[in-house]
């Protein structure tokens, strides 16, 4: 199987907005042990902008673009540098891909950016995704990662996206607020009722709630990919989700077109 797995800043940090590198490294273990099962992993992380700002000892994002992108240019190759070592550790190369909007949308820049990850692959190398921030500008943003996972899984004609959040399902009401709120742990199809039911976040670390999951699972699952959406803080998770195990919320895969 081609896998796209994606995790977002709240689960890659502790409260303290800092790294936590436990979780890093069960997540790189488990998914270089699924990999010497045979299957293609692509991995889209969050992180930069979290990174950056505990290097730089900032205890917030900063408000203007360019700092903004300061900020995550110096988190990306931290990032990057901690993934590098921890893949080496089990015998896997890291390639790095940052994108924006417009490279995936104009054909021509669509095409090359899909050799790419098939050139990565064919190396036997772990593709690490991420928006590319340091000089992303809002015409050409995805806006979160979890529509850029969508869009990834597309691409590449992915046979599965999941989507590793510190949401454990979704819900038919808000947990927060009621506590008898149960779980939904398959979604047949994205109706306007389940997008109603997604709540957005306040998280001073990630830029997305449940909605932009939903979206994302829309993108996905209309061109045959089936998505999950589970609690990253337990990497292990994973091989749940591959041995079929009631965990997180599946949202089914549409028939792909003949």
């Amino acid at each position: 199987m081609r896998i796209v797995i994606k995790i977002g800043s709240s689960t890659l940090t502790h409260s303290t907005g800092k790294l936590n590198l436990r979780t890093i490294e069960r997540l790189v273990r488990a998914m270089s042990d699924i990999k010497n099962r045979g299957h293609e992993i692509i991995l889209v992380s969050s992180g930069a902008m979290a990174v950056g700002r505990t290097k730089l000892g900032l205890d917030r994002k900063p408000s203007s673009t360019p700092k903004k992108q300061a900020v995550a240019s110096v988190g990306q190759s931290e990032l990057m540098a901690i993934y590098d070592k921890m893949f080496s550790d089990y015998g896997y190369n890291v390639g790095q891909i940052l994108l924006t909007k417009d490279a995936t949308e104009e054909p021509r820049r669509r095409e090359n950016v899909i050799n790419t990850f098939n050139a990565l692959l064919s190396y036997n190398c772990i593709p690490i995704v991420n928006e590319n921030d340091s000089v992303e500008v809002e015409e050409i943003k995805f806006g979160d990662n979890d529509t850029l996972s969508a869009i990834v899984a597309t691409c590449i004609e992915a046979d599965l996206l999941i989507i590793l959040s510190d949401i454990h399902n979704m819900y038919d009401s808000d947990p927060k607020k009621n506590p008898d709120a149960k779980p939904i742990y398959i979604v047949e199809e994205i109706t306007e009722k389940i997008i109603s039911l997604a709540q957005g976040t306040s998280s001073n670390v990630g830029t997305g709630g449940m909605i932009t999951k939903i979206y994302a699972a829309k993108t996905a699952t209309e061109k045959g990919i089936p998505v999950y959406v589970a609690y990253g803080k337990n990497p292990e998770i994973l091989y749940d989700i591959l041995e079929n195990k009631q965990v997180g919320t599946l949202f089914c895969a549409k028939e792909k077109n003949k």
